[in-house]
């Protein structure tokens, strides 16, 4: 049985120590929290890995625990009086038994939690390093496959071209 890669990430804290998504979040939550989710979407499409986003919700009456599926990331809302990071723990000692988990945090008391829980930790710095490289590579393979269709056009004669646009204009 092979191990699968988590990432793990406390969404508010993440929100609040990415300087973009905290100058969204200030003028509205709900779309820092888009941002956030879209943005690992993409990170954990060219990653290979599964991100799950936890916020809290403890703190609003009467909240149950809620899981929902936005493109392909699990987004975790906690239960009224639980935080995010109570949940993590939680979550972590499941799935680092049979899984690498490493959560995004800047928050120590939780690092401190998640290492001794069996998971790492990455700090949102590092996850912003990390993010930032990863676009830069999914730009430099958009422009290769540009190239090389570009390429390819070249090769052909205009009468296969002619065709393949009529071809292509049928369907």
């Amino acid at each position: 049985m092979s191990l699968k890669d988590y990432l793990i990430i406390d969404g508010y804290n993440v929100i609040n120590a990415w300087p973009i998504l905290y100058s969204i979040g200030q003028k509205n939550l709900e779309d820092a929290r888009s941002q956030l989710i879209e943005m690992m979407a993409e990170y954990q499409s060219f990653k290979g890995i599964r991100v799950i986003i936890v916020f809290d919700a403890h703190l609003v009456k009467k909240s149950m625990e809620k899981t929902e599926k936005k493109f392909g990331i699990e987004v975790v809302y906690t239960k009224e009086k639980e935080t995010a990071d109570s949940y993590i723990e939680r979550l972590i000692v499941n799935l680092s038994r049979k899984n690498r988990v490493v959560v995004a945090t800047n928050d120590l008391v939780e690092q401190q939690m998640v290492l001794g829980s069996g998971a790492t930790r990455t700090s949102v710095r590092e996850l912003i390093i990390d993010y930032n490289n990863v676009k830069e590579r999914i730009h430099k393979r958009i422009d290769a496959l540009k190239v090389q269709k570009i390429d390819l056009s070249n090769r052909m004669s205009d009468e296969i071209l002619e065709k393949l646009e009529k071809f292509r204009r049928k369907l």
